[in-house]
């Protein structure tokens, strides 16, 4: 499972179904065993906090936050501070891939207020994204799958703040931590930049009334495809608009023409198709017309279009869009951008409808677009409502009045039923494949310790480690974080678990507090950006590089799991087992 997620583009909710049907198929597993990660309480909690926080997206919680609490900085460092500290609150309760989405537009405002690069504050959004999630149980998924394994182990529940204490001074470690290693953030142009002037990178041409061409379609009078471009739009007399342009569509006196791809060799048209230059320019960033907009986007890690150019894709939804420029590394590609074959992180300037992701599942993975069209920006007594209910959930669960399932379940009906949000809403919400490797995870870690492994491994670690518990600790939290650097944190966590678990029986130890650091470990992946779904997010916008979290993140990496294992053994000294 190792070797297929790290070197091959298979999904991970199939690599762990597989492994589930491999573990049933060979006998290590009953069937009671292999199901029981889709019926186990902390893969059915997470399922209906989906629900929850879709409540809380749709009422407008997110921007009410963005609008008043975060302010607007004098300089760098209280950006930072403003920034990480409110996105570190809500990625506690919250969907650490919606905070970190909403706040990426935040960022590109304040950082044209600041006259600073996005990639300085784009960094520390996701590392705060993280650090916050640590900070309670239902923060982040590795936390609700550990507890969960600990409370089967044990028959004890962890309190839903269990990790309060301990994620917040890793917090605050790590905001004085990007404070002081500030020097190392890239300063990266921002790939928006480069798609402001249009006129860099766009021809726009008259058609004549006289041109040979009129009354053949534009695949017959060549006018679609030419030398050093191609044709992204035709702009008729009554202003009607055609994007993309279809190959029968007619040539007609006075038709606008918009070229994009080498300016210089695009002016030649004016005497090798006998096109006339354009009086006044109808193309730019700013112009918003009815069933058409401009819209930046970034290639993520994992898209069907990495290694491939946009005119050979087979992407559903292609046809909606025309792509008009490319930048990679905060430098726009010169080339044809139908012929650019694509790399990770690259931005694109498309043309298409306003709600283009909502037109083709297929698009939206291939290509994640900057604006966030499905989510309300009104404010009112929804977001009330969604806000006192989690805020209920949370309480009631800290003082033990209900379980945490009983309170998320109760939580996610209350939300449909006062209308926070839709019956369809919630469905859509809730994310399969996310619960698919949450579930095998559980089976996975069930597998460990049925067969031996986790005691096998477990004596190995004592052998090489010694007894000396302090340094298991800290030779297993670092294998936790090395490990989430490049697969899910919530598959390091359930195949971790039952090791760090026999390790601390082994010793005779409480494994608590083993248990504990390992949740912060497993969820604190700062060196790659492929180690958390929130770094992947900023990858594009911020125009990084890999070796832009390889430089501040592996002293992230050591200054975070520095303060885990003191913060943790100040407030659970490690003790025999009782």
């Amino acid at each position: 499972m190792f070797g297929v997620m790290l070197f091959t583009k298979i999904p991970a909710e199939f690599v762990f179904l597989s492994a589930i049907a491999v573990l049933y198929l060979t006998g290590v597993l009953d069937v009671k065993e292999a199901l029981a990660g889709f019926s186990n309480t902390s893969v059915v909690t997470i399922g209906a906090l989906f629900v929850v926080i879709a409540g809380l997206i749709q009422t407008g919680v997110l921007h009410w936050m963005a609008k008043y609490v975060l302010g607007t900085p004098k300089d760098e460092k209280k950006a930072v501070v403003r920034l990480m500290l409110p996105v570190a609150f809500l990625s506690s309760i919250l969907s650490n891939t919606a905070v970190v989405a909403l706040f990426v537009n935040v960022v590109k405002m304040w950082s044209k207020k600041l006259g600073i690069a996005p990639s300085r504050l784009l960094i520390p959004l996701s590392y705060a994204s993280g650090l916050g999630g640590i900070c309670t149980l239902i923060g982040t998924p590795p936390n609700l799958i550990i507890s969960g394994m600990y409370t089967e182990e044990t028959g004890h529940a962890m309190n839903i703040f269990t990790t309060t204490l301990p994620g917040l001074f890793c917090l605050a470690v790590g905001v004085l931590s990007i404070l002081a290693l500030r020097r190392l953030l890239p300063d990266h142009k921002t790939p928006d930049d480069n798609f402001a002037n249009t006129g860099d990178y766009t021809v726009e041409m008259l058609v004549p009334s006289d041109n040979k061409a009129v009354g053949m379609t534009y695949a017959e009078s060549g006018l679609k495809q030419v030398d050093g471009g191609q044709l992204l739009e035709v702009v008729r007399f009554d202003k009607e608009i055609c994007s993309p342009v279809p190959d029968d569509e007619p040539v007609m006196g006075g038709d606008h023409l918009v070229y994009v791809g080498q300016v210089d060799d695009l002016l030649d048209l004016r005497y090798t198709h006998g096109l006339a230059s354009a009086d006044h320019h109808v193309f730019s960033l700013n112009e918003l017309e009815h069933g058409r907009k401009l819209r930046t986007a970034h290639i993520p890690f994992g898209s069907p279009l990495i290694g491939r150019c946009w005119k050979d894709s087979n992407v559903k939804g292609h046809d909606y869009v025309t792509l008009v420029a490319v930048s990679r590394h905060g430098e726009r590609l010169e080339q044809i951008p139908s012929e650019v074959v694509f790399n990770v992180g690259d931005a694109v300037l498309v043309e298409c409808s306003p709600h283009i992701s909502e037109v083709s599942a297929d698009l939206a993975k291939a290509m994640t677009f900057d604006e966030i069209d499905k989510v309300p920006f009104s404010i009112g007594s929804g977001t009330v409502i969604s806000a006192l209910l989690m805020l209920g959930l949370m309480v009631f669960a800290a003082l033990g009045v209900m379980t945490l399932l009983q309170g998320a379940f109760l939580a996610a009906l209350a939300m449909v039923l006062f209308r926070c949000c839709t019956p369809s809403q919630a469905i859509k919400s809730i994310d399969w494949s996310i619960l698919m490797v949450f579930a095998g995870s559980v089976v996975l870690g069930t597998a460990i310790t049925k067969t031996g492994l986790a005691e096998l491994l477990a004596t190995s670690v004592l052998n090489i480690c010694g007894p000396h518990p302090l340094l298991v600790m800290i030779a297993l939290c670092f294998v936790g974080t090395f490990i989430t650097e490049f697969i899910s944190n919530t598959a390091a966590g359930a195949m971790l678990f039952p090791i760090v678990y026999h390790v601390a029986i082994s010793m005779g130890c409480d494994p608590f507090p083993f248990l504990v650091s390992l949740m912060i470990a497993v969820s604190c992946s700062f060196a790659t950006p492929i180690g958390s779904p929130t770094h992947m997010l900023v990858y594009g916008p911020g125009g990084y590089r890999f070796n832009d979290f390889l430089r501040i993140g592996i002293w992230m990496n050591i200054i975070i799991l520095a303060a885990n294992i003191l913060i943790v053994n100040l407030i659970w000294p490690i003790s025999p087992l009782k």
